[in-house]
């Protein structure tokens, strides 16, 4: 068992981490109780209605394959740069290059979009209560709190994390109980896996939907260089991740159908969207229950904006040690052994889009939130189906179990292929817009790809020593002829570098 490398002049980070907060920090970018309030509403309505719980099962089943291939190559390569990094092993330099400007393009976007959405909620719910600010006053605060605790090291990131994800799964977990306790066995109506059902008009989006919910559980391999035992932690979270989310987003949407009976599920979710799920607090838990979901539902959106921005940071750090990005990137702090450089970056950027968008007048979520979430989203499920391909190639002549190694990241990929053809088709479902400038977006991260792909083919030939080391993956360079003195015929022989 092998760990990568770190490249030269690498940081060595403080290793903090264990599995359980691992898997807080990547559930956490899954926002759980803000995937059941807003996503499984939508795929009720325009998807498969009652037939929602079995996308969710398909999508973490996907899901677990493409994880067991995740799983394998994390045990040996242990590196900051996530994706980018396995690409690099499995399918050569040029492709991680690509995958690598997409990351940081994807994960800035979703970063964004789920601010949007922190800001929107979170002014709507004070204001029920009687604290009626503007969008961008709770935009505010929560770019500060989420700068303070980006430029620190993960481990405070994760016991925030931790809190919040425990709440939040716990008040859903309440209404489950709830109904399963007043309607017993109906609670869970066989209709949600009948075959009429499940493949109904508007699969597609449900699919898509079912694929968007598991957004950032992925992101456990960026804190290789951060855990105590990477190599067993990182593929660990990763599963148990993938089966806590999968089993958690069925089992409530299913108790949802049985709550609202799966005739009727498609037309209350179309009448009350984001408020079915108050809707049924308000029925089974009361109307303080609902209220508390009220709140965590904004903590739930902050948990998932800190965990994308702790995600981003990583990459971003990752590509500068390698050369992709500013080299000032790469410069760990020096008291919180944190990538606090690129914290500052994400915040930036973060902060001069909300103001682009705040002065424009446009709405944080209708806008800003969909339009980022989006295309971040799609960034991510491309960057999981290469992944899916790149485990193939780095176990193609290493003689390890074909199932972890090629049939199961074969059908993961061919899973999240389905998934990135589904979102581009209904992209405009995805982002709630027919306008093309959004509809258009995912050209963007195909010319983000290219232009990575085309950047490290430069480095090749104009900076081999770069190229080098690129992805943590080492590779002979060889070395200029050494000049002959004047008067004398240069020498034919070429040293290579180690």
């Amino acid at each position: 068992m092998t760990g990568t490398p770190l490249p030269e002049g690498g940081a060595r980070f403080q290793r903090t981490l264990t599995t359980p907060k691992i898997v807080f920090i990547v559930i956490a970018a899954a926002a759980p109780l803000a995937a059941m309030l807003f996503t499984v509403p939508l795929a009720f309505a325009i998807g498969t209605g009652p037939g929602v719980p079995a996308m969710f099962l398909f999508a973490g089943l996907t899901l677990l394959c493409f994880s067991a291939g995740y799983a394998a190559i994390a045990r040996r390569i242990s590196h900051m740069g996530g994706f980018y990094t396995h690409i690099a092993h499995g399918l050569g330099k040029r492709a991680a290059g690509g995958a690598g400007l997409l990351a940081v393009l994807a994960y800035n976007a979703a970063t964004v979009g789920v601010l949007g959405a922190f800001a929107y909620f979170t002014r709507n719910v004070a204001a029920s209560h009687g604290l009626d600010l503007p969008w961008q006053v709770w935009a505010g605060l929560g770019l500060l709190l989420v700068a303070l605790l980006g430029y620190r090291e993960a481990e405070i990131s994760a016991r925030l994390l931790s809190v919040c994800m425990v709440c939040e799964i716990a008040i859903l977990v309440a209404l489950d109980i709830a109904v399963l306790a007043r309607h017993g066995g109906a609670a869970l109506p066989s209709a949600s896996f009948a075959p009429h059902d499940v493949f109904a008009p508007g699969l597609g989006v449900s699919v898509m939907f079912g694929f968007a919910s598991f957004l950032g559980f992925e992101s456990a391999a960026l804190y290789g260089e951060e855990a105590k035992a990477p190599h067993r932690s990182v593929p660990r979270a990763t599963v148990i991740a993938v089966l806590a989310v999968a089993s958690f987003y069925a089992l409530t949407s299913w108790v949802a159908v049985g709550a609202l009976g799966p005739g009727r599920v498609r037309a209350e979710a179309g009448s009350h969207l984001g408020d079915l799920f108050f809707r049924l607090s308000d029925g089974y838990l009361g109307r303080p229950a609902t209220v508390t979901m009220q709140v965590l539902l904004c903590t739930s959106l902050f948990a998932s904006w800190l965990a994308l921005h702790n995600a981003a940071n990583r990459y971003m750090y990752a590509l500068s040690r390698d050369g992709l990005l500013p080299a000032a990137l790469h410069a760990p702090h020096a008291g919180h052994g944190s990538v606090h450089r690129s914290s500052v970056v994400q915040t930036v950027f973060s902060t001069v889009v909300v103001i682009l968008f705040a002065a424009a007048g446009l709405d944080p979520y209708v806008n800003m939130s969909t339009t980022m979430l989006g295309l971040g989203t799609l960034g991510i499920i491309l960057l999981q189906a290469v992944a899916s391909v790149a485990v193939i190639g780095y176990f193609r002549h290493r003689g390890e179990g074909r199932w972890q190694t090629v049939v199961a990241p074969a059908l993961g990929a061919l899973g999240l292929i389905t998934a990135a053809v589904l979102v581009v088709w209904n992209f405009d479902v995805l982002t709630g817009t027919t306008d093309p400038v959004v509809t258009d977006l995912p050209w963007l991260l195909l010319m983000v790809g290219g232009l990575g792909f085309a950047l490290v083919s430069w480095l090749r030939s104009a900076r081999p020593d770069r190229f080098a080391r690129l992805g943590g993956v080492t590779v002979s360079v060889p070395a200029p002829p050494p000049t002959a003195p004047a008067g004398e015929p240069s020498g034919s022989l070429s040293q290579a570098a180690p």
